[in-house]
């Protein structure tokens, strides 16, 4: 019995060595390279700003912070990877707009959207504005949908993506408008602005990036942007829910999320730096720059919009017969 005692003295004296470890070793972090995960190519908005945002962590936790592109499957691959990663703050996630889209468009994922990733902080938008081209008679947002209703098959939009966020504007738009319309699908924003400045498609809603060129040249004429308010990237621009369409309000989004199950103090601590970081403004300068608003939230707040855009978007793709390619 004394033996027994004695080996379960150790066990325990085992088990209090081991929990202290672990404290320490939370307590530590990080102590090495941080990874974000950028679910899209070099080069872009995502990967871009995720790089700027990476750089700026790294000064302040004292840590390597790298980033990898995980591209495929319309962000699914990169979402999976993060998901599935120890839930250690070492890998993160720079979550993009079609998280909140992909199981409506898919069906049942390899992750669970809701469970297996937390949210961190949000960052910014990329807001969807209505253009039009400039020797289009069209100078309104109601001129639009009159010009919609007179043709046999509605407006002509053109969509740089199937399943894409311009997409199910497009959609929403077009059902809010009450007005028919074909939503062509291009591989890019590229392809979409080359046709509408060709005179083949009646508008397109989708980011202003490409199109501030032939926009400042007079080539394109914006008819309104689908945000709560005016955007910062063009101020001009007056909300479509100020112009009677109230539930047009759409804009690509990033932010960070980490694996389920990552510590409470660490996600803190993220949310913490990545909200100071968003409020120099210098890295504001930067973001518009690259067609992206601040729209800084913590990880409260976060969670309540991808909630928010699951629903909203799970409406629109499933009232429009949306499905998956």
């Amino acid at each position: 019995m004394k033996k027994y005692i004695r080996l379960l003295l150790l066990g325990c004296a085992a088990g209090v060595f081991l929990s202290s470890a672990h404290v320490r070793a939370e307590t530590d972090w990080p102590s090495r390279a941080i990874k974000i995960v950028s679910p899209y190519g070099a080069g872009g908005p995502n990967d871009l700003s995720a790089r700027l945002l990476g750089e700026q962590l790294s000064a302040r936790l004292g840590q390597p912070v790298v980033v990898e592109n995980k591209v495929g499957a319309g962000t699914a691959i990169g979402n999976h990877s993060v998901a599935t990663a120890q839930a250690n703050g070492y890998t993160l996630l720079y979550a993009a707009a079609p998280y909140s889209t992909l199981e409506a468009l898919n069906g049942k994922l390899s992750y669970d959207p809701d469970k297996d990733l937390v949210p961190v902080a949000k960052v910014a938008s990329a807001p969807l504005f209505l253009i039009v081209n400039a020797d289009s008679p069209v100078k309104t947002v109601q001129d639009l949908i009159k010009h919609g209703e007179t043709q046999p098959e509605g407006l002509t939009m053109g969509s740089p993506g199937h399943g894409s966020l311009p997409h199910l504007a497009m959609e929403l738009f077009l059902r809010d408008a009450g007005v028919k319309g074909i939503v062509v699908q291009y591989k890019g924003d590229v392809a979409a602005y080359t046709d509408l400045l060709a005179g083949r498609l009646d508008a397109t809603l989708t980011a202003i990036t490409v199109a501030l060129p032939h926009i400042e040249a007079g080539k394109l004429r914006v008819l309104g942007v689908a945000s709560e308010k005016p955007s910062a990237i063009y101020p001009e621009a007056k909300a479509l829910k100020d112009q009677g369409l109230p539930n047009v309000v759409a804009s690509g989004w990033y932010g960070f999320m980490a694996p389920a199950g990552t510590d409470a103090a660490i996600v803190d601590t993220l949310d913490k730096n990545v909200n100071e970081i968003l409020g120099q403004p210098d890295i504001k300068k930067r973001l518009l720059e690259q067609g992206l608003e601040i729209t800084a939230g913590d990880q409260a707040e976060f969670r309540r919009f991808i909630q928010s855009e699951m629903k909203k978007w799970a409406d629109v793709i499933q009232t429009a017969g949306i499905k998956a390619q």
